[in-house]
């Protein structure tokens, strides 16, 4: 009876050691390829439980999520013969398994087949425009252009190169100062043309509002003297038809106007008494 019991107890153990060596889970972010002998012979793109054979079957997963591929730093030529340092990374993924790993075996032989494609695009591509299109002008066109030229080689080792970009591009270092001590250079000309320009637009300035003040006190000073006219005439008028009315009575105030004018109390005159001047004053006394 111990004996059955103790050949129950390693079958049982056997068969759950059969069990387990057979059952094998993929992962959401996974896909498999089922191996005997090293030859595939399942592929299997759904997440979920799934049996094997044991001990003559394997598994083995790749990555389904979208892989980021960081370059290191290469020099590039442009189109008007700057060198150019380009900082680039990619993102891809697997999308055939089988024909991935063939081809590539597993990520790190991609990230190198990777970096011999994406480098010789974009050494191609670059080629075709000058420093200053690449950095500021023609960037997103060429790195489409890159994109796809990447991914259609790609294809055949079961990768799709989902995007390609540079994260920077930068002068070589014994090119930098030439070109930022130029770039200096180029803004102090412009610099220097807007202060120009600005200057010669404040003397513009000025002298059309010099202008418009002498015209506008010329025009003053005229309607001034025609008033001041205008108001003498009328003023003589007034005299004159006064003095026709009473001579007499204007002379009076004519000449207590020229007392007003002429006299205060350090005034000493020396005239005859027998003058108009004199006369009003002799009645004083």
């Amino acid at each position: 009876m111990t004996k059955k019991y103790s050949l129950i107890l390693i079958t049982a153990g056997v068969v759950f050691i059969l069990l387990i060596a057979s059952l094998f889970t993929v992962d959401e972010t996974k896909k498999a390829i089922i191996l005997q002998f090293g030859k595939p012979v399942k592929i299997i793109h759904e997440p979920g439980l799934y049996i094997k054979i044991p001990f003559l079957q394997t598994a083995r997963f790749f990555e389904d999520r979208i892989i980021e591929y960081d370059s290191a730093p290469t020099e590039i030529v442009t189109k008007d013969k700057k060198n150019l340092v380009i900082d680039n990374y990619a993102r891809w993924r697997i999308i055939d398994p089988l024909k991935f790993m063939q081809a590539v075996r597993d990520e790190n032989g991609a990230q190198r087949r990777l970096e011999d494609i994406v480098y010789s695009e974009l050494r191609v591509e670059l080629g075709k425009y000058d420093l200053n299109e690449i950095v500021a002008l023609k960037r997103d066109t060429i790195m489409e252009e890159v994109t796809k030229r990447s991914n259609e080689m790609a294809q055949e080792y079961g990768i799709s190169i989902v995007d390609v970009r540079i994260k920077r591009a930068d002068l070589p270092e014994e090119n930098e100062k030439a070109v930022f001590d130029r770039m200096r250079a180029e803004r102090l000309r412009q610099a220097n043309q807007y202060r120009s320009e600005g200057a010669e637009e404040a003397l513009m300035i000025t002298a059309q509002t010099d202008k418009e003040k002498v015209i506008i006190l010329a025009n003053a000073y005229k309607i001034a003297e025609t008033n001041r006219g205008e108001g003498d005439a009328i003023a003589l008028k007034i005299y004159a038809d006064a003095f026709q009315k009473d001579p007499a009575f204007f002379r009076f105030v004519r000449t207590l106007e020229a007392y007003t004018k002429t006299l205060n109390n350090n005034t000493t005159i020396v005239t005859s008494t027998e003058t108009d001047f004199f006369r009003l004053l002799d009645k004083i006394k």
